[in-house]
C-alpha cells in the first residue's frame, strides 16, 4: 500500500470519551475514507504505527439535522473504523506534531 493510500484512508484520530475508554482496552477509533474496506484500515494502521491489528469494525455515522437562521440543514456524515490492537501494542493518537 503507497503513502498516499495510507494517508487517503487514515484521515484522523476521532478523540471522544469513548475513545478514550476504548483506549483503555487497546482499541483505537479512526476517521476513515468513505470508500475504505476493512482490508484497507488494517493495512493503513499496521504500515502506519507499525503494530499488528486483530479486528476492525467500520460504522456509517450520519449527519445531525441542526437548524441555522431558520432553515433545516444536515452536517455532514462520516466513516470510523474501531481497530483493536494485539495484546501488549499501543499508538500514540494524542500527540501533537
Amino acid at each position: 500500500m503507497s503513502n498516499e493510500r495510507i494517508l487517503n484512508t487514515l484521515r484522523a484520530p476521532h478523540i471522544s470519551e469513548k475513545a478514550a475508554r476504548l483506549a483503555e482496552s487497546n482499541q483505537y477509533v479512526f476517521v476513515v475514507a468513505p470508500e475504505a474496506t476493512k482490508a484497507d484500515v488494517r493495512d493503513a494502521v499496521e504500515k502506519m504505527f507499525d503494530v499488528k491489528v486483530e479486528q476492525v469494525n467500520l460504522v456509517n455515522a450520519k449527519g445531525k439535522v441542526k437548524s441555522f437562521r431558520f432553515r433545516a440543514g444536515n452536517r455532514q456524515g462520516k466513516r470510523k473504523a474501531y481497530v483493536r490492537l494485539a495484546e501488549g501494542q499501543t499508538i500514540d493518537v494524542s500527540a501533537k506534531p
